[in-house]
């Protein structure tokens, strides 16, 4: 990619008429939008040219840049003036339906029983276990309260419990990058070790000997995992010992421990591609042994249990299949089928038990569980008996036993989680997320639409209101993407959300082709040339919800985060008649520029999600839908975009520029918003409170386009 300045100088001011007019108008103080300087850069491409005029803005260390970004929180703050009672008001109402000393349902792992738990007014968690009983005297592995004290944004992951049961390794991220620190605490004595190893993803594999630990290193300027390092206690991080080292750009790696605790596994996957290696977890000097090498198109996963590794494979089984093989001979030539691919039927995973062998799936866009035995392959599926909801096997970390744990939610339920005789077929209901406050769930309705598709395909669309709705189009309604990298959005509960349904809103969400609600077709209908099926879909979801008086282009809202970001970004260009008002949360909308920046995060690892740009078809197809490059004058919806200083998946300067190029290019009057945390990266606020100030935040905004003042 080659660019040049189209301006002299090296400078980059800004030109901000960020011009107070105090006028009085309903008691509100309106300001002008802050306007960013045009710096038009050339960015030539298969000869092809674009200018990009707000391209200065990726200099993260330039004064002027922080200035505009400040400026923007700026006018948000007055814009939003007339909302900060009712921010406050929707940020106690949700606080004040959360059970505030609470803690999760304790599991059993090697003699102890694990939980978390908080207590009231704290925003971190405390990470607990005791040995034996329930009974027991608890013992505190990490109180983040305590350590995060001084640090605007904090967040512990990838605790792991040595196998003697005396030491915890977790990872600590204190700004948000995603970029972890991981420590070695000793439980005893609460002594910290000196081994403190940086730049890793966050969580550390142990050797059976209690002294050894395997984790993966980031690469320092585009975070992606790409070193395996053996670390041994007492010795300098420093000198650890490279153990694997992926060089493929479009591979990450990892390592982690089977159920079994036999095995270690380095784990390199892409978007097509997986690859594992192994060595006896007894044994940490071994050289890793590899299982299948890679070959393109070829996932597969592993699991190990008495002398064979089981694989969920998609190896001429699109949906996937389950095999087994010898541990002593694990080549794919030597994969026997266990389970078969089926057309109807996408298998998920599996969790092994010594009698049972447990197996997720996904059918007619729904989540099932089914339980097998071993010895005489007798099985049975678990009934949820809803029409739309969310099923998944829980924490099960110990092979003999017949209770299988799983967790259960929909729209109208709050997340339950229960305990499953797999012998007897009794459910026993552990725990259910407290409503705070009279949740009474008979008073809302759920249900599962189709909208169909230009191309004939019913798009599944899960919906909630409150009962009683009546369908005249006059209702708010706030429609929910995602669509990209397989993932599904699943219909699960949301004490939060109820500040708006509450308040008349309908919530829907789009299961639009990207995800992998209808098995893997789904995904691969929705990404590379197939990219556009997912941006049609959604506005598929909106024309059908107008046709079927759920609401009305006055009372519609869309909202998606991330690749969900890039979701809103394509809709709005595409149909913006369709909306009202649009959340962006940390929006991926810059898609040309940043995939053929392979110094960014993420981006050489993604190009068979998205294409590679630097071959001429995929530049041509992305930059057809690219929300930056395909702004254009005329009526845009009321937006609110968000963002962090720090984001490492999308970097701030995607959303900063295409509010700019937003701002210049619109001919309409209505809102465009831009907040950025100025502490946090892609995930937001870390605190457990924190969050939902954003939550009230993005509501307001929503509520005050509705002219809803309470």
């Amino acid at each position: 990619m080659a660019y040049n300045y189209l301006k002299s100088g090296k400078a980059v001011f800004t030109i901000m008429a960020v011009i107070a007019v105090l006028t009085a108008c309903k008691n509100e103080i309106k300001m002008e939008a802050p306007v960013a300087i045009k710096i038009p850069v050339e960015l030539t491409k298969h000869g092809h040219t674009r200018i990009d005029d707000y391209y200065w803005l990726r200099e993260r260390e330039n004064p002027e840049v922080i200035k505009y970004l400040e400026e923007e929180n700026a006018y948000f703050d007055t814009m939003m003036s007339g909302t900060k009672q009712l921010q406050e008001k929707l940020y106690n109402e949700i606080v004040g339906r959360i059970k505030q000393t609470d803690m999760s349902v304790p599991y059993l792992q090697e003699c102890y029983y694990y939980y978390t738990r908080f207590e009231e007014g704290k925003e971190y968690p405390i990470y607990c276990r005791k040995p034996g009983s329930l009974e027991a005297e608890e013992e505190v592995l990490l109180n983040v309260n305590d350590l995060a004290e001084g640090y605007s944004y904090y967040h512990v992951g990838g605790i792991s419990v040595s196998p003697d049961n005396s030491m915890i390794a977790y990872g600590v991220d204190t700004v948000g990058r995603r970029n972890y620190t991981i420590y070695i605490k000793k439980l005893l004595t609460g002594e910290l070790l000196p081994d403190a190893i940086p730049s890793t993803t966050g969580s550390a594999t142990w050797a059976n000997d209690n002294k050894t630990l395997f984790y993966s290193k980031k690469d320092e300027t585009t975070l992606r995992p790409f070193q395996i390092y053996r670390h041994i206690l007492g010795s300098e991080p420093s000198g650890d010992r490279l153990i694997y080292q992926e060089n493929d750009e479009t591979f990450y790696c990892a390592v982690f421990k089977t159920k079994s605790r036999k095995y270690i596994m380095i784990v390199s996957g892409s978007t097509l591609s997986t690859e594992y290696r192994f060595i006896d977890a007894g044994r940490p000097d071994d050289p890793f042994k590899i299982i299948q090498p890679r070959v393109r198109e070829l996932e597969y996963s592993i699991d190990h249990f008495g002398d064979k590794f089981y694989i969920v494979t998609n190896l001429d089984a699109k949906n996937f299949r389950l095999m087994e093989t010898p541990v002593d001979a694990p080549g794919k030539e030597n994969w026997k089928e266990l389970i078969p691919h089926r057309e109807d039927v996408f298998l998920t995973g599996i969790d092994i038990f010594r009698e049972y062998l447990v197996v997720s799936e996904r059918k007619n866009g729904l989540t099932d569980i089914r339980v097998i035995r071993w010895d005489d392959k007798s099985e049975h599926h678990i009934d949820f008996g809803e029409e739309a909801y969310l099923a998944y096997t829980s924490v099960n970390r110990e092979f003999d036993t017949e209770i299988l744990r799983y967790g259960y939610t929909s729209l109208t339920t709050p997340g339950s989680v229960f305990d499953y005789n797999m012998k007897t077929k009794e459910k026993t209901l552990l725990k259910q997320e407290e409503v705070l406050g009279g949740y009474d769930l008979t008073q809302y309705e759920t249900r599962r639409l189709y909208a169909p598709a230009a191309d004939g395909t019913p798009i599944p669309i899960s919906i909630v209101y409150r009962k009683g709705l009546q369908k005249n189009g006059k209702n708010p309604l706030l429609l929910y993407g995602y669509g990209s990298y397989g993932i599904t959005i699943d219909p699960s509960f949301s004490s939060v959300r109820l500040s708006l349904i509450d308040r008349g809103f309908v919530f829907a969400i789009a299961h639009i082709r990207g995800g992998q609600i209808n098995g893997r077709s789904w995904y691969e209908d929705g990404k590379l040339l197939k990219k556009m099926n997912t941006f049609n879909d959604f506005n598929t979801c909106a024309e059908f919800l107008i046709n079927e008086k759920y609401t009305s282009p006055q009372h519609l809202y869309a909202m998606g985060g991330s690749a969900g970001g890039l979701l809103m970004g394509a809709i709005i260009n595409m149909q913006p008649e369709l909306y009202n008002g649009i959340v962006a949360a940390v929006p991926f909308v810059d898609v040309v520029t940043t995939m053929l920046d392979e110094t960014i995060p993420l981006t050489t690892g993604e190009y068979d999600e998205w294409g590679n740009p630097n071959e001429k078809e995929y530049f041509d197809y992305i930059l057809s839908y690219s929300p930056y490059d395909n702004v254009k004058p005329g009526n845009y919806p009321h937006m609110l975009v968000t963002t962090g200083l720090h984001d490492s998946q999308v970097q701030y300067w995607e959303p900063a520029k295409w509010v700019a190029k937003l701002r210049d290019m619109k001919t309409d009057n209505n809102l465009l918003l831009m907040y950025t945390n100025m502490d946090t990266g892609h995930g937001g606020a870390s605190g457990r409170y924190q969050r939902y100030r954003e939550s009230a935040r993005d509501y307001a905004f929503l509520l005050m386009l509705e002219g809803i003042k309470k």
